[in-house]
């Protein structure tokens, strides 16, 4: 794998996220998701749906580039709800590793005031680097 996760010396280990990551391939970039289907629908209200949801649209996104969730370098989170999003991480992060599995790219995570779709209620983008002996 042409992926090298960072971790500096001496720094606490990070939970659910890397630090840094190097990687060498074809990249690939997704626009921000948010948690509709692919009939642009919210079925959900609920944060962790949504969340869930997302997540199962990146990796949709990833696939027709021939990318799978290990090849995430990293995540940007957009929430409307710190409060929400700290009140979900039990369902989370369940939902994370049934959709992306025990991979934790670069992360980071912001509160915004509000997204341009209206129910929704975190919008993720990602970057992915898919390894060229994978190609």
């Amino acid at each position: 794998m042409s992926h090298e996760f960072l971790h500096p010396k001496g720094w606490k280990p990070a939970k659910g996220y890397s630090n840094g990551v190097a990687a060498t391939g074809r990249m690939v970039f997704t626009g921000g998701m948010v948690g509709w289907n692919a009939d642009c629908e919210f079925e959900t209200d609920d944060f962790a749906g949504q969340t869930a949801q997302v997540l199962r649209n990146i990796v949709a996104v990833l696939a027709e580039a021939g990318a799978r969730p290990e090849h995430l370098v990293r995540l940007t989170w957009f929430v409307t709800s710190k409060a929400e999003y700290l009140g979900s991480l039990r369902e989370l992060g369940q939902a994370y590793n049934e959709i992306i599995g025990r991979h934790y790219p670069a992360m980071a995570l912001v509160q915004v005031v509000a997204l341009v779709e209206d129910r929704a209620k975190v919008e993720i983008e990602a970057t992915a680097v898919i390894p060229m002996e994978d190609k």
